[in-house]
Order: structure tokens, then C-alpha cells, then sequence
């Protein structure tokens, strides 16, 4: 299971929210007139070499004062705890400070499962400490689900299932979760994308999908209806983008054979011209050849 990608994509979603959750000690000053922006995965590799020093979801956090003060906040999500690297996660940092030349840099790091790991990295002698480096931790298993049954935290309400609770509070669980999903989410297509991300993380099993429907039917069904009318409007949107296509395509090769019969065989950079243009543009140029003395005039 790609956890890696079902985290950043949440993290990006919801900046705010992922802040509030995994950084609460920060996010109250990154709320106040803050912007917070992805830093490009792209823009880091060169400068940061292997995958090894890699972090998931780097964002810039910045306040609109004269004197443009920043704060990087690099989430990584870690499955189990054992695999963390701190010494990975201070070159990081380090590297990030450096390169958006910023003395701020907030590293958090979400755990899904409880566990032991190491807090603190400290480098020095027993004559001088030279480096202390911390973190904020969220190991979302040691988090009671209770705390978090009602919150308008919509990242905290999806990760309900990777919270702490008794097996049998399970269907509980999973109804509060697509709850909070539906109450806190307006648009469609993600709230279709993260009512997988919640069926991921629950893990119903059979039974378990049946005790649902039974004790939450109302819910149930609203959420079932919702799936599918979701899932036709992407069908009939695919067939609608499909006989658009199919009419530029067509509209792109009557204008072709009109301009070749012109002015004879054409390049294949005007062919490619032709072929990615839309309806309108084509629409314009199929009445330019009548008059048009030249591919450029066509084509200006």
C-alpha cells in the first residue's frame, strides 16, 4: 500500500488542517494571515542528491510583513517507527534551511503505528555540545479516538481509523469518519477521493460493512447514493470529453486536407499546429483558406 502517497495527497489537500493535527505547538501562528505553498519535489532533488534525503510533503508557510519571514514545515510519514531516520531528517532540514535561506524550519514527522524511535540527535564531545537537533512527533495509533470523534478537523476526522480504539468500536469509528467527510467536504471529486482513503484505513471486513449498514442506514445509504451518482457524472463526462475530441480530431483533419490541396504538402510542424489547436481556433482558420495567399496567413 502506497501510505507515502495517500499522505501527501491529504497533507496537500488540507495544508491547514494537516498542520493543526500533526503540529498543533505551530499551527495557531501559521493560521494568523499565513500562505502556505507546496515546495516542489523537483526543486529539492538536484539539491538534495539521493532519494535517501527525501522528504514527503515540504511546505512553505509566509506572512505578508515587510520583512518576508518563513517557515518550512518537511512532514514525512513513517509506517513504522523503526525505519526512521533522524540523521535523514536533520540533513534535510539543514539542506532546506540553506536553500530558501531561512533560520525557521519546523520538522514533523507523522508515525502510523505506535513505537520507539529516536527524539533527539545531539553531536559533540564531552567537552562541547556543537548540535541539537528535535522534532515534532505524531504517532497518530497513540492519539484516542474519542478526542477527535466530532472535531471540524477534516484530517483529523479521516484519520480516525489510524487512531486508537477497541476493535469493537471499529463501525463507530468508520461512521464518524465518513461523517465528518461529508459534513466538512463540499467538493465532490474529493470527497469521492477520500472515501477510499477512510475504506483504506478502516479496513472493514464483511461483517463488519453489514453491522455498518445496520446501525448507520441513514448514513449508508446517503454515502452509497452519492458514490454512485459521482461515478455516472464521470461516465457521462468521459463520453461528453470523448465526442468533443472526437469532433476537434475531425475538425483538424477536413482543415488539413483543405490546406494540403492549397498549398500542398505541409510540414510537420504545421501538421502538429493544426492537430492541437481547438475547435475555435480550427473553426477560424478553415475560413481563412479561401482567401489566404499562404500557410502563414492562414495561420497568423
Amino acid at each position: 500500500m502506497d501510505h507515502d502517497q495517500n499522505f501527501k495527497n491529504l497533507i496537500l489537500d488540507y495544508p491547514y488542517d494537516a498542520l493543526e493535527l500533526f503540529a498543533p505547538s505551530e499551527a495557531e501562528m501559521v493560521r494568523q494571515g499565513a500562505r502556505i505553498t507546496p515546495i516542489r519535489e523537483e526543486q529539492l532533488k538536484d539539491r538534495l542528491g539521493d532519494r535517501f534525503r527525501e522528504l514527503d510533503v515540504p511546505l512553505l508557510v509566509e506572512w505578508p510583513n515587510g520583512e518576508r519571514v518563513g517557515i518550512a514545515f518537511a512532514i514525512e510519514e513513517e509506517t513504522d517507527p523503526r525505519r526512521f531516520s533522524i540523521h535523514r531528517l536533520a540533513h534535510y532540514c539543514l539542506d532546506l534551511a540553506e536553500l530558501y535561506q531561512m533560520d525557521r524550519v519546523v520538522p514533523v514527522v507523522v508515525f502510523l503505528h505506535a513505537g520507539n524511535f529516536r527524539r533527539e540527535l545531539v553531536l559533540g564531545t564531552g567537552q562541547r555540545e556543537y548540535l541539537r537537533f528535535g522534532f515534532l512527533a505524531c504517532a497518530l495509533a497513540e492519539l484516542p479516538f474519542e478526542h477527535y470523534r466530532d472535531s471540524v478537523n477534516l484530517v483529523a476526522r479521516l484519520n480516525l481509523p489510524n487512531m486508537r480504539y477497541a476493535p469493537q468500536q471499529r463501525v463507530d469509528v468508520y461512521a464518524h469518519a465518513l461523517r465528518g467527510l461529508n459534513a466538512l467536504e463540499a467538493d465532490p471529486q474529493k470527497k469521492s477521493k477520500y472515501m477510499d482513503f477512510i475504506d483504506i484505513y478502516a479496513a472493514l471486513d464483511e461483517t463488519e460493512q453489514k453491522l455498518y449498514v445496520q446501525k448507520y442506514p441513514q448514513e449508508a445509504e446517503i454515502m452509497s447514493n452519492f458514490a454512485e451518482r459521482f461515478r455516472q457524472e464521470g461516465r457521462q463526462e468521459g463520453r461528453q470529453e470523448g465526442r468533443q475530441e472526437g469532433r476537434q480530431e475531425g475538425e483538424a483533419q477536413i482543415l488539413t486536407r483543405l490546406l494540403a490541396r492549397k498549398f500542398g504538402e505541409l510540414p510537420v510542424d504545421i501538421r502538429r499546429q493544426v492537430e492541437s489547436a481547438d475547435s475555435e481556433r480550427l473553426l477560424l482558420w478553415s475560413e481563412r483558406v479561401l482567401t489566404a495567399t499562404s500557410l502563414e496567413e492562414v495561420l497568423q
